[in-house]
């Protein structure tokens, strides 16, 4: 706080000296006229709108230069062509049409700006009314272009896409029917080719399972009826070309075939003998069982014989569980398969081993609803397909490995690639997925081809032949040509290649199944009009 409250004296006041600078630099601005003292704005505006009437050449001086960047040389008018001609050809000339068009358009509409005319002499043609206006543009575009040259880079948008190879450089693969087989009453559920590709399987609606000779044309070799009025909902022959043993699902059954063929009598012996070694433990770990606790447990599978009717027809197992079993799949050693009930509950996905006739059950609790199981084609792992995921197991420390996430509303199939790092999901919304293990756990690539619902995807399994097939409700079969590398630095090369149509759509139901060939690129059908049909 001052001392006093009294006004400070003038003596103590200092001048700035940065306001005097700036007080003698206007001084010295008016001095020299730059800054002009105060005009009223009628003055300001017509001095304003003089200015304006003065018109500027920009090139009224221009001297030849050599090419620059920042060089901006006068345009060039286009040459004239024949329309411009005062006397243009006849082709050149419009009709009343034509100019009855030409003045319905608007003038930013309009392609050209005038009108070709044909005069007899060139005194006879008029000044160019638009010639002033065009010299006006031309002048406003010059002015207002930037002085700064900007490289546009013109790129064709279809050289952005994959080059992908033609479909017929892709060769072979499935053009066309062969034939078809007619053995089954009502729908054919299910069908498989044999391991060494010269017998065919079949299951239906009617509850049959028919057995054909495929390099014997349409011969039906053995018609074996089950039993019961369950549909036959799955065929899958045993991996292993040493054996001739046939899985097939019907109901709350499995029944384990191995079908007569005088041809293959060495091969038979050995199945029956695969087939029957089971007893043995199965009796000696029933005794140890029951030693051990002396309360019956209900196992989740029983093993037992068919009957007398069912084993003179070649039937020499089965197995049965508490719930519909809809899926089966073989490992590809052969020892043990794998069962999928969607209803169920717990025990909706079972594992079953052949040499011991034992049923396990790998899961304690589901999440979700099961619709198909796999076991990986090299590694102890093992998939299992719910509505909207799919979960890879390690069978050997027990655990979830990956869950992969298709987006599909309800997934219908999968199959695994032969090198087991690229899955295929086929989904009830009509689409295929395409999955790669080792980049991410969503689709790399989904395809919709199809009009109707899709209801199997399958991988051929020779190396030798990239292709994979879906089938749908609406009678199609799409072939693919799925190239995978060992490169982990290139994708999947996934070409479309061929539509198959064939089938009948039959209450709505198309092709229900199919399967390929093992050793060529032959592809077999099972649809809803009855028929197997063979693509070749």
């Amino acid at each position: 706080m001052p001392l006093s409250a009294a006004p400070e004296p003038k003596r103590r006041f200092v001048p700035s000296k940065h306001e005097a600078k700036r007080v003698a630099k206007l001084v010295r601005a008016i001095r020299e006229g730059r800054i002009l003292p105060y005009k009223p704005p009628e003055e300001r505006e017509a001095e304003d709108d003089e200015e304006d009437d003065q018109r500027y050449d920009l090139w009224a001086n221009e001297e030849p230069q050599e090419p620059h960047v920042m060089n901006i040389p006068a345009p060039k008018l286009l040459p004239p062509g024949h329309e411009h001609s005062v006397n243009p050809p006849e082709e050149y000339l419009p009709d009343d049409k034509e100019k009855a068009e030409f003045e319905a358009k608007d003038a930013e509409d309009r392609e050209k700006q005038f009108l070709p005319r044909k005069y007899d002499s060139l005194r006879r043609v008029p000044a160019y009314d638009n010639s002033v206006k065009e010299r006006f543009e031309r002048c406003m575009d010059l002015y207002l272009a930037p002085r700064i040259r900007k490289n546009r880079l013109n790129i064709d948008p279809m050289s952005l896409l994959p080059k992908l190879p033609r479909p017929e450089q892709l060769k072979p693969y499935p053009t066309k029917c062969q034939g078809l087989y007619w053995g089954h009453q009502g729908r054919v559920r299910s069908v498989s080719f044999s391991p060494d590709g010269d017998f065919l399987a079949s299951g239906g609606d009617d509850g049959n399972v028919c057995i054909w000779a495929v390099n014997t044309h349409l011969e039906l070799k053995i018609k074996i009826k089950l039993g019961g009025e369950d549909a036959v909902d799955h065929v899958q022959w045993r991996p292993t070309k040493d054996t001739f043993i046939l899985a097939a699902a019907a109901g709350d059954d499995i029944f384990i075939i191995v079908p007569e063929a005088p041809e293959m009598e060495e091969i038979v012996e050995t199945s029956v003998a695969v087939v029957d070694a089971g007893f043995g433990y199965a009796a000696t770990r029933k005794q140890e069982t029951t030693a051990a606790n002396g309360v019956k447990k209900a196992p989740p599978g029983v093993w037992s014989r068919p009957g007398e009717r069912l084993e003179a027809q070649g039937v020499r197992l089965k197995v049965t569980t508490s719930m519909t079993v809809k899926n089966l799949n073989w490992h590809r050693r052969g020892d043990f398969f794998c069962s999928v009930a969607p209803n169920g509950g717990r025990s909706a996905v079972a594992i079953h081993q052949l040499s011991k006739h034992a049923t396990q059950i790998p899961f304690r609790k589901l999440k979700g609803i099961p619709q198909a199981a796999q076991f990986h084609p090299l590694k102890p792992h093992f998939f299992v397909a719910t509505k909207l995921s799919v979960r890879c197991y390690d069978l050997q420390q027990g655990r979830l490995i990956k869950t992969l996430q298709p987006g599909a509303r309800h997934i219908s199939s999968f199959d695994i690639h032969p090198r087991g790092d690229n899955v295929i999901v086929g989904s009830y919304d009509r689409r295929l997925l395409w999955h790669d293990l080792d980049l991410s756990v969503r689709p790399y690539k989904a395809m919709r081809f199809h009009e109707k619902a899709v209801r199997t995807v399958k991988f051929h399994k020779h190396s030798g032949f990239p292709l994979f097939a879906d089938s749908s409700d609406d009678g199609a079969v799409q072939i693919y040509h799925g190239k995978v590398v060992s490169d982990l630095m290139e994708n999947a090369t996934i070409v479309p290649v061929k539509m198959l149509k064939g089938h009948k759509v039959v209450s709505q139901l198309g092709v229900l199944d199919i399967d390929w060939h093992p050793s060529s690129p032959i592809l077999v059908t099972a649809a809803a009009d009855g028929a197997c049909g063979l693509w070749v």
